[in-house]
């Protein structure tokens, strides 16, 4: 399948839900962002945009990017609502192409899974050589697969944080792993249905 098949996917998966007027930021970001000193944030894969909105409000400037035009569209107009207009910018990315531009004191990767080729590993190595010295790649990914996800394949198998970090492959010398792990939490879907589910949780910081 090609961008436009990709493209076209991820249009229709958010068009089927219901604009937020205040979607929610993802629970591991506002743990582990919260700590952490202002500067310049990256969120790849923003969907319904909770966690850009949540890092401009806390002081961070955003740079936002998703591969759906609707995505990127809503959020554009949550920001202009709330007033974030110097505080976020979205820009439609497809990461199986190209990388965004610039340097970073967090980058945020919240579920970057997609049916469609991308090779992860390579994003996110382009993610952590994005971060300036200090900063933090924060990689989120399923661990277990939630009663409304798009992906209901039965034999689905999710890595584990220590090997996405593995696949990576970043010099030790340079990058820390400060965090992998595979906590639990009781997620909520699009139709406000609960689930308990699993994060694999992966912080790489580069050395200051």
């Amino acid at each position: 399948m090609n961008t436009t098949d990709a493209i076209a996917f991820w249009d229709g998966v958010y068009a089927a839900r219901p604009a937020a007027g205040g979607p929610q930021p993802n629970a591991r970001l506002t743990e582990t962002g919260a700590g952490l000193p202002r500067g310049d944030a990256l969120d790849l894969g923003c969907g319904n945009g909770g966690d850009a909105l949540w890092l401009a409000r806390q002081g961070w400037r955003v740079t936002a990017v998703d591969i759906s035009a609707v995505a990127v569209e809503r959020l554009a107009a949550l920001v202009r609502s709330h007033g974030l207009d110097d505080r976020v910018t979205t820009v439609r990315t497809d990461l199986h192409t190209s990388f965004p531009p610039g340097e970073f004191d967090l980058v945020s990767a919240h579920y970057l899974h997609t049916p469609f080729d991308l090779d992860r590993a390579t994003v996110l190595r382009s993610a952590a050589h994005a971060l300036r010295p200090g900063g933090r790649l924060l990689v989120v990914d399923h661990g277990s697969t939630a009663p409304w996800s798009w992906n209901q394949e039965p034999d689905v198998r999710y890595p584990s944080s220590r090997e996405v970090a593995a696949g990576i492959g970043l010099a030790p010398q340079t990058w820390t792993v400060e965090r992998a792990d595979a906590p639990r939490r009781i997620a909520t879907g699009p139709d406000g249905r609960t689930a308990e589910v699993t994060d694999h949780v992966l912080v790489i910081r580069r050395a200051a």
